[in-house]
């Protein structure tokens, strides 16, 4: 069978992540839903069907037998049990929308716009429907993600200079982790440690908590569940129900809660980011699709950093605040609630577009310093993104 992930309604509830990946690639838990339904469905690949600019990054391909399944939509027992049913030409629906489909090479050269033979409708499901269902849904996934991974495999062994406090179940280490004189509660949640990663000396995590491979907390960290460290991210502070995507850096002291950040982030020293209004209402966030204000219906909300943003030492962030992708952001007082992709500057000084030349300089910079490439592909993303945020620079260069 061919897995294929289609964008959904929810990617423009999404932005500004599903402007650089599809929604099947968003980090939620330990694994991304991608990895997520691979795992679950015996898969090692699958494909997309997603917005034209970011088609080569993830393609699209069609075989004589297909699963559609929706970015957003995450796998629970019911809905499993419901897809590995379906027969060809049938769909599962969830509030009048197609979740799932089998089909045919004909049948998925045509989706979305397709008639089913049959259809069931579904009304368990979990889905992600906007940003912050990304850390409110994080340890759920966490819990999940855990019992999937680990299951009939042996944990390596937790050197006795650290402190564990509640059941060992609930800790998995990958070889190669390195954990040191650190506390670890696993009452709460479960924690895994992914192979290669480093909890250095002083580290303080209650569960649920996931850091990723070749991941790294820095001494005397604090860390709350449910929190997720993606893969070669560094984090220092405090940090409570954050979820960072991977290659991000939060390396020194700060708070940063309820909070999600992309990949190829980096937070200067003593950023922090306000997660609770003074007057402990409902938190309030800019859209990035409709550019409204949006109510999130939750006291507890931080910072949403789009990938290859930045900012420098002693940025703040107001509650519920939203960054857009390649931004560049420093200075004293508090930064803007909603920050356009490809801004320049700060709360002092004022902000300008920031120059796409640097931009892509910088992620070339960046992505070396990981032994990585920056490809074409990835190049032509960000320069696609910038012409849609800055359409006018755009036409005055041509």
């Amino acid at each position: 069978m061919n897995l294929i992930f289609f964008d959904d309604e929810n990617r423009n509830n999404l932005q500004p992540f599903t402007l650089t990946r599809t929604v099947a690639d968003i980090r939620v838990g330990i694994l991304t839903i991608r990895e997520k339904w691979e795992n679950h469905l015996s898969l090692s690949n699958s494909f997309s069907l997603t917005q034209d600019y970011l088609s080569q990054k993830y393609p699209f391909f069609a075989a004589a037998d297909n699963l559609f399944i929706a970015g957003s939509l995450l796998p629970n027992k019911t809905i499993l049990e419901a897809i590995t049913q379906l027969q060809d030409s049938e769909a599962i629906t969830y509030n009048g929308e197609i979740v799932a489909a089998r089909l045919n090479e004909e049948g998925a050269k045509n989706f979305p716009n397709i008639t089913p033979k049959r259809t069931f409708k579904v009304e368990n499901c979990e889905k992600i429907e906007a940003i912050w269902n990304i850390f409110q849904k994080n340890e759920q996934e966490i819990k999940a993600d855990f019992k999937l991974l680990v299951r009939n495999r042996k944990s390596a062994p937790l050197s006795p200079t650290n402190l564990l406090i509640g059941n060992s179940e609930n800790l998995f280490i990958e070889k190669g982790a390195k954990i040191e004189g650190s506390t670890l509660n696993c009452e709460a949640g479960p924690i895994y440690v992914g192979s290669n990663a480093e909890i250095m000396e002083g580290t303080l995590i209650r569960g649920a908590f996931a850091l990723l491979e070749g991941a790294q907390t820095k001494l005397g960290c604090k860390i709350y569940g449910a929190t997720t460290i993606g893969p070669h991210c560094k984090v220092g502070g405090e940090l409570n129900n954050v979820v960072l995507f991977g290659y991000s850096n939060k390396a020194h002291d700060g708070f940063l809660g309820n909070s999600v950040i992309g990949e190829w982030c980096n937070l200067g020293a003593d950023t922090n980011s306000s997660n609770l209004k003074n007057n402990y209402d409902f938190i309030k966030i800019f859209d990035f699709a409709t550019r409204k204000v949006r109510v999130t219906n939750t006291q507890f909300c931080g910072l949403f950093m789009g990938d290859h943003s930045k900012c420098g030492i002693n940025s703040m962030f107001n509650s519920g605040t939203v960054v857009g992708v390649a931004c560049n952001l420093f200075g004293t007082n508090y930064m803007r609630n909603f920050i356009e992709s490809f801004s320049y500057g700060g709360p002092q000084h004022g902000y300008e577009v920031n120059n796409l030349k640097k931009v892509l300089e910088t992620a070339q910079l960046v992505y070396q310093r990981r032994g990585i490439e920056l490809t074409t592909i990835d190049k032509q993303i960000i320069e696609h993104l910038f012409s849609l945020s800055h359409p006018t620079l755009v036409s005055e260069k041509k």
